[in-house]
């Protein structure tokens, strides 16, 4: 159960770091800047301690999935960017496909 705890930290710095790098405007602002790097370096530290027992294919899946939905949202609620109807259903298949992984995968399991 912890490591699935580390894989949602690891998840959430990832998300807080490329928000970041979003108001970072290419490492010209000083403490945006910051943040990326910290928040990659949690980010990574904590996705090497989820590998040594949730498998890699299924945790970069379940990564991948869900910080591009939270990015997306975030886009969406702090950048004012725009989202239509097929970004949305998109973003619905990749949430579905991360509960498949998680609900009936057995790999997700080991």
């Amino acid at each position: 159960m912890k490591n699935w705890l580390f894989l949602l930290v690891a998840i959430g710095a990832e998300v807080f770091a490329t928000s970041n790098l979003k108001a970072s405007e290419g490492f010209t602002r000083l403490w945006p800047s910051v943040w990326v790097l910290i928040g990659y370096a949690v980010a990574f530290y904590f996705l090497s301690l989820t590998l040594k027992t949730i498998p890699v294919g299924i945790a970069y899946a379940i990564w991948a999935g869900l910080g591009i939905v939270l990015i997306a949202l975030i886009g969406w609620l702090i950048f004012g960017q725009k989202l239509d109807l097929a970004s949305i259903i998109g973003m619905g298949l990749i949430i579905t496909g991360v509960v498949v992984i998680n609900v009936f995968s057995r790999t997700a399991m080991h």
